[in-house]
């Protein structure tokens, strides 16, 4: 008698057509955001296009897309406010989307954002797949896509083109096609400063296939590819910065002055614990320093699960980088659950308990959170937003 292995069956079906339910359902999800966003806006009187393609940052990626880099803001308290501290991938593919189309630079960059967040969908199926099996990819990529912030999925930010860059990335790593690990390393640095991340992923995992290979030498893979793989990985963050330090004159650090322009930087926390401590002075904004308390506790125990439950070495590092540069920087605090996108590892214990519930059971919360995320997503991006 033949025993047929089901998880084996799944990985021989195409990945594609694996991921097919999963980019349905995170572009229905996202699709209602959409909506939702289009009528809350009209109800207000704002442009929901206008809030998603030029607000914030996707004003400084078109200027760049458009002008090239060497524009600055100068504020009264002394702060310098350069577009060299956006890093060059984004406005790049929409100076090319606008040079072979007839769209404009912000509908470029929302096409861009669009396409790249499908994109980051079917790398993090692909990566949860990998790991946990085909329903874990679903609930992981619904997940993804039901996040608070998730409307910052569809903006000309580049947020979903970083994490697809990163999840694909990852996935390579986990393939063990290290060549394309190292050139999605490479262009993930081109996107974000969290592109160090990736790059940390990539040399963590490839030092211990060295160490693995000198304890089981009978086991060694060609280790060309690898040390390849390791040597791109940096380029693209590196080069941007050494030619930012170029550009201001300042050399290898020119970068970090740039971010100091902006009051960005590496504290250990120290300035986001005060921010927290400081809701705690008065009353309902205590309210407001429990929760960032509750959500940061979250997001320690989902690592710290993720750890438990054995996840693979490349998904903790990248995980514990992008946590660690986002909680631990003197950024502005309201960006924070943003940045904190890229961060779907995080996701994975929450998308194999809700793989375990019957179907529906699993569809009626998806189904919540999307309602709720759409409906906070309206809400947030005609206020505070997320600058």
């Amino acid at each position: 008698m033949t025993v047929l292995d089901p998880r084996a069956a799944e990985l021989r079906a195409p990945l594609l057509r694996r991921a097919a339910p999963a980019l349905l359902g995170y572009a229905a999800v996202r699709a209602l955001g959409l909506v939702v966003l289009a009528v809350w806006s009209a109800a207000r009187g704002t442009s929901a296009y206008t809030l998603l393609t030029a607000r914030w940052d996707a004003l400084w990626y078109t200027r760049v897309a458009e002008l090239g880099y060497g524009y600055e803001v100068r504020l009264p308290n002394g702060d310098v406010h350069s577009n060299l501290a956006f890093f060059p991938l984004l406005p790049w593919l929409e100076r090319l989307l606008h040079a072979v189309t007839p769209l404009s630079y912000a509908d470029a960059g929302f096409t861009v954002s669009l396409l790249a967040s499908l994109a980051a969908a079917a790398g993090i199926f692909a990566v949860a797949d990998r790991v946990y099996g085909t329903r874990a990819g679903l609930c992981a990529v619904l997940l993804w896509a039901v996040l608070p912030v998730g409307i910052v999925q569809s903006m000309a930010y580049s947020e979903s083109l970083f994490t697809a860059l990163a999840a694909w990335a990852l996935y390579a790593l986990l393939t063990g096609r290290w060549v394309s690990a190292g050139v999605l390393a490479a262009l993930a640095g081109l996107t974000r400063p969290v592109g160090a991340a990736v790059v940390a992923a990539v040399w963590v995992t490839g030092a211990l296939s060295f160490v693995r290979d000198r304890r089981t030498p009978g086991a060694r893979a060609p280790a060309g590819r690898r040390v390849l793989g390791m040597l791109l990985a940096p380029l693209g963050a590196a080069g941007y910065v050494l030619w930012v330090g170029h550009r201001t004159g300042k050399g290898p650090l020119g970068y970090l002055d740039v971010q100091a322009g902006w009051r960005n930087g590496f504290d250990g926390g120290y300035a986001f614990a005060r921010f927290v401590a400081d809701k705690f002075t008065s009353f309902p904004s205590a309210l407001a320093g429990a929760g960032l308390i509750v959500g940061v506790a979250l997001l320690l125990w989902l690592y710290v699960t993720g750890i438990r439950q054995r996840q693979p070495v490349a998904l903790l590092v990248y995980t514990g980088v992008v946590l660690a540069l986002a909680l631990c920087a003197s950024s502005y605090f309201g960006s924070k659950p943003r940045l904190l996108l890229p961060a779907f590892p995080v996701l994975l214990p929450l998308a194999r308990a809700l793989a375990r519930l019957r179907t529906p059971k699993s569809v009626l919360v998806t189904v919540v959170l999307a309602v709720v995320a759409a409906v906070y997503g309206a809400f947030w991006l005609n206020g505070s937003g997320p600058p």
